[in-house]
C-alpha cells in the first residue's frame, strides 16, 4: 500500500510539473508563435521584454517534468521516448533555436530580422511537438514485452495532427492574451484583436479534439459516458462552458486580465480530461503508472529532493513575476 501511494504522488508531482510547463511557457511560446504578425519595432520590443525575466525559468518545468518521469517511472520513459524520438528532437531545437534568438536579435540588431525568424520557427516547432506528442499518446502506443514495438513514424496520424494544431492554437490564445494584459499602446490593441480571433478558434479545436478522443478507444468512451461516472465527467464540459462564457464576456468588456486567467482556467479543465480519460495509464491501455514505477527506495529518495526543491523553485517563480509585475515598455530587461 506504501509503495501504491508514493507511486500516486509522483504521478501527481509529474503532472503538476508538465501542467505548470504548459501554462507558464504556453503564453512564451504563443508570443513567437504571434510575433511574425506584431510590427517590426515598438510592437515587438514590447512582446519580448514582457517575458525576458521569466521566459527561461519557465522551461524549468519541462526539465523537473522530464527527469521526473525518468527517474520515478523509468519504464514509461524507455517506451514514450523511442515513440514520440522525432517530435522530441525537433522540440528541443525549437527551444534551442528560440532561446538563441531571443538574446541574440537584442546583441545582433544587423541580423534581427533572421532572429525573428528564429524565433517564431522554434515557437511554431515547439508548439507543434508537443501537441503532435500527447495525440500520439492518447491514440495509443504499440508496446510488447515491455519495449516499444512500432515504427518511426506511428505518431504520425490525422488525430495527433489535430491535437497539434489544437495546442498551437492555445498557446497563441495564451500569448495574445498575455500581450493584452502586459503591453499598451498598439501592441495592446494588436493583441485584443488577435484574442477575439483566437479565443473563439481554440474552443472550436478544444471541442474537436474533445469530440474525437472517446472514439480512439472504448475505454475513453466508457469513462467519460457510462453512468453513473457521467455524473461527475460531465461538470467537466459544464465548467468549459462557464469559463469560456466568462472569456468571451471579459473580451467584450475589454479587460486585461481576466481572458488571461479565463483561458489558464480551460487549459486546466483540458489537463483535468486528459487525467480522467488516461488514468491510471501512463502509456494508455499499456502500462500503468505502478507498472512502470521505479523502486519504492528510489522513489523515496528522490521525494525528500523533490519536496526541497519544488517550493523554493514556486517561491522563486511568483517573486520573479510579482517584481515584473505591470506593463512593460519597449526598454525593459534589456
Amino acid at each position: 500500500m506504501e509503495s501504491i501511494d508514493l507511486t500516486v504522488v509522483w504521478a501527481l508531482i509529474i503532472g503538476f510539473a508538465v501542467f505548470a510547463y504548459v501554462v507558464m511557457d504556453g503564453f512564451d511560446l504563443g508570443i513567437g508563435i504571434l510575433f511574425p504578425t506584431l510590427k517590426v519595432g515598438e510592437e515587438r520590443d514590447q512582446a519580448m521584454n514582457s517575458i525576458a525575466p521569466v521566459w527561461d525559468g519557465n522551461e524549468t518545468w519541462l526539465v523537473l517534468g522530464g527527469g521526473g518521469l525518468f527517474a520515478a517511472f523509468p519504464l514509461a520513459y524507455a517506451i514514450i521516448l523511442p515513440a514520440t524520438y522525432p517530435l522530441m528532437i525537433a522540440m528541443l531545437l525549437g527551444l534551442i533555436f528560440r532561446g538563441v534568438a531571443f538574446e541574440f536579435r537584442w546583441r545582433d540588431p544587423r541580423h534581427r530580422a533572421f532572429w525573428d525568424l528564429a524565433f517564431t520557427g522554434g515557437s511554431v516547432v515547439a508548439a507543434l511537438s508537443q501537441g503532435i506528442a500527447l495525440g500520439a499518446i492518447l491514440q495509443g502506443i504499440r508496446v510488447e514485452n515491455g519495449t516499444y514495438a512500432g515504427g518511426w513514424l506511428d505518431w504520425l496520424s490525422p488525430f495527433s495532427l489535430l491535437t497539434g494544431i489544437a495546442l498551437l492554437t492555445g498557446y497563441a490564445a495564451l500569448g495574445a492574451a498575455w500581450l493584452n494584459w502586459k503591453t499598451e499602446g498598439g501592441a495592446q490593441s494588436h493583441a485584443r484583436r488577435m484574442v477575439h480571433l483566437l479565443a473563439p478558434a481554440m474552443i472550436a479545436m478544444l471541442i474537436a479534439v474533445s469530440a474525437a478522443t472517446p472514439f480512439l478507444n472504448y475505454d475513453y468512451w466508457r469513462r467519460w459516458f457510462d453512468f453513473p461516472g457521467v455524473l461527475l465527467t460531465a461538470q467537466v464540459p459544464l465548467l468549459v462552458a462557464i469559463c469560456a462564457l466568462v472569456l468571451f464576456r471579459s473580451l467584450i468588456a475589454g479587460a486585461e486580465r481576466l481572458p488571461f486567467l479565463m483561458l489558464l482556467a480551460l487549459f486546466l479543465l483540458c489537463f483535468i480530461g486528459l487525467g480522467i480519460s488516461i488514468f491510471p495509464y501512463v502509456v494508455p491501455r499499456s502500462v500503468t503508472i505502478w507498472d512502470a514505477a521505479a523502486p519504492l527506495r528510489s522513489q523515496s529518495f528522490m521525494l525528500a529532493g523533490a519536496m526541497f526543491i519544488i517550493p523554493i523553485i514556486l517561491i522563486y517563480t511568483g517573486w520573479a513575476y510579482w517584481v515584473f509585475r505591470g506593463k512593460v515598455g519597449t526598454h525593459g530587461y534589456h
